[in-house]
Formats: structure tokens, sequence, C-alpha cells
């Protein structure tokens, strides 16, 4: 069995050192499509997983509710006080970002996290950025 798990934030996993640095990110408009799950809800899937007696294949692990790299960025800044990244075009980008930041904004993908809800049983504590992100700090 595999779990496909998307970009994992909890205590100590949000981008606030590169939000204090003012690095830039992609402008809403063009920023891909990506997927979290919250730190807590990945141990109680791990937990699922284990325990099942007939595992699928593969089981796809997110909160259910997509958005962009840049609505996570902006959310974090708006919920932490701190100032929201500027915002570059794609060709601006090309300059400014890591190459690994790079590839992860060349993919876009939306998943579904059904098998994981149907056929581990797991309800996510945090279904969304906002819900996760307020147990972090503290609103």
């Amino acid at each position: 069995m595999a779990l496909r798990v998307p970009g994992i934030y909890g205590a100590g996993k949000l981008p606030l050192k590169r939000l204090r640095e003012g690095l830039p990110v992609l402008a809403p408009e063009l920023a891909p499509w990506s997927n979290r799950v919250h730190v807590e809800d990945l141990i109680s899937v791990c937990l699922a997983a284990a325990r099942i007696e007939h595992p699928l294949p593969v089981y796809n692990v997110s909160d259910g509710h997509p958005s962009t790299m840049t609505d996570f960025f902006f959310s974090v800044a708006d919920m932490t006080g701190l100032p929201r990244p500027p915002v570059v075009d794609k060709q601006e980008a090309t300059a400014a970002l890591s190459t690994e930041m790079r590839s992860y904004l060349a993919e876009s993908k939306r998943i579904d996290n059904t098998r994981m809800r149907e056929h581990l049983g797991v309800d996510v504590r945090y279904p969304d950025l906002a819900s996760g992100l307020s147990v972090l700090v503290g609103g």
C-alpha cells in the first residue's frame, strides 16, 4: 500500500522565515493548484492505514480542499500578522524562485481523497487550511 502525501503543514512547518524574508510568490491568477494536509491528520491516516486488513494499493492523502501555493502563503501571512509576499509573473518567477519552487509550481493537481475517507474511515480534524492554521497561530 502507498500513501500519496501532499504538502504537510503543522507546528514548525509553516513558511514563516520565507515570509519574513519577503520572497515572492506567483501571482494568484497564475498559481497552480496544490494540496496539503495537517501533520496531525497525516498521523491519523497512517495509523488507520496500519490497522486496515485489506488495503487498497494507493490512497491519496489530503484535507480535501485544494488551493494554490499563493493562497497558502497569503493565508499564513494573514493569520500570523506578517506582510503578504510580493507577487511575480512567470518570467519573474523563473529568475527569482529556487529550482525546487519552480519545479513545484510547474505541477497543478487537485487530488481526490475519497478512498482515504471512505476506505480508511478517516475524517480529517482540519478539513481546510483556515481550520488548521487557526490552531497553529492561536486564531
